[in-house]
């Protein structure tokens, strides 16, 4: 059967997804299987939509393909590019705050981080005008692009970018083979259980051993980016409990805070405030953000839903900056009791909202994110 090393694939990525040792309760198990889902659509997407000598850019990771704690404000696409050939990516700048780009020697796997052989943002293209751009590169390995467009204002405009190798632009692969159709329902199923033991790995080295409910100070993101800070935690709250994040007003062009369940993927961003970035977090009259993450509503504006996760990841992240980050520039947080949540809020006042208010932020996050997939 062709389709057999995936089947077994899915079979061996539900037992890791069963047996987990975080699951505590069947919401847990029922996250991870929708979680589990979306890899297998990613990977299939990845190992069937793919030809290694006529590129193109596909995005693996989104809303419905969520992995590596993926940034809500980040629009993600890559490709696999082959040692020795000379690349060429075309686009159109849109309005977003930052795109970067990333060349990984490699995957990432549960054993390592790939290095970056070249990783950089946009000031380092020659723009045009009307926008367009055109960077060429021949890699000196096998790697991965990733290409990151990211929104600190999701009503942005987003951009396009297409990529061609040069010696086969023009031209049409070969036709379809039966070895070819059994390869890649093979590599989807290796890439299906690669990617599940990789992100059931990843926050063990940079999240679980740091002190509960603390986050760190900014520091240079792992995994080469050029330009990006992060502070990173994990959190793991009462019901009646709540943290308050305590953050200055940062001069990056991009600001993003972002709630991870313990599948080291996002919460539902769309139909909840899960996360907030430079415009969509309410910043107080003495320069400071307040962010409130609960489970329960505090009825305040820079509230962040927990969704009922009692346990997970907390990650800040700074990108275009043009200067090195200190413990000054980062958040500090105190874990407190619910009911004392407006005690602790200085401009607590400044900072209610209303229900109807607050149904107006959803809105307009589903809105936004609706014309930012099709858009």
């Amino acid at each position: 059967m062709y389709t057999q090393p995936l089947a077994d694939a899915i079979a061996e990525s539900e037992r890791l997804v069963t047996e987990a040792s975080f699951i505590e309760s069947e919401a847990d198990l029922l996250e991870g299987l929708q979680y589990l889902a979306g890899c297998v659509a990613a990977c299939t997407h990845v190992a069937f939509d793919y030809d290694r000598d006529h590129p193109f850019l596909h995005s693996g990771t989104g809303p419905f393909t969520k992995m590596g704690l993926d940034n809500p404000d980040t629009m993600y696409f890559g490709t696999r590019v082959a040692a020795g050939y000379e690349y060429v990516v075309t686009g159109r700048r849109g309005t977003t705050t930052d795109v970067s780009f990333q060349l990984l020697g490699g995957e990432y796997t549960d054993e390592v981080v790939p290095d970056s052989e070249t990783a950089f943002d946009d000031r380092k293209l020659d723009i045009a005008d009307d926008g367009t751009f055109e960077w060429r590169f021949t890699p000196k390995s096998n790697a991965q692009l990733v290409i990151r467009e990211v929104y600190n204002d999701w009503s942005a405009q987003r951009g396009s970018f297409a990529i061609a190798r040069t010696d086969t632009a023009g031209t049409a692969p070969p036709p379809l083979t039966k070895e070819l159709i059994e390869k890649r329902w093979a590599t989807a199923g290796k890439q299906l259980v690669q990617r599940v033991k990789t992100w059931l790995q990843f926050p063990k080295w940079f999240y679980d051993n740091l002190p509960v409910n603390t986050l760190t100070a900014p520091r240079l993101t792992p995994g080469g980016l050029a330009t990006q800070y992060s502070s990173v935690g994990h959190y793991d709250l009462a019901p009646n409990q709540a943290l308050v994040i305590t953050l200055p007003v940062t001069d990056a062009p991009y600001l993003g805070f972002q709630l991870g369940s313990l599948w080291y993927i996002s919460l539902d961003y769309i139909n909840h405030q899960t996360s907030l970035n430079g415009t969509q977090a309410q910043a107080d009259p003495d320069g400071k953000i307040r962010i409130v993450v609960a489970d329960e509503n505090p009825g305040v504006t820079n509230w962040v839903e927990t969704l009922g996760h009692r346990k997970g990841y907390l990650q800040f992240r700074w990108q275009r900056v043009s200067r090195e980050l200190t413990e000054a520039d980062g958040p500090t947080m105190e874990l407190v009791d619910l009911d004392a949540v407006s005690q602790k809020l200085p401009y607590y006042q400044h900072n209610k909202i209303s229900e109807e208010d607050w149904q107006a932020r959803i809105a307009l996050r589903q809105n936004q994110i609706g014309n930012r997939m099709v858009g």
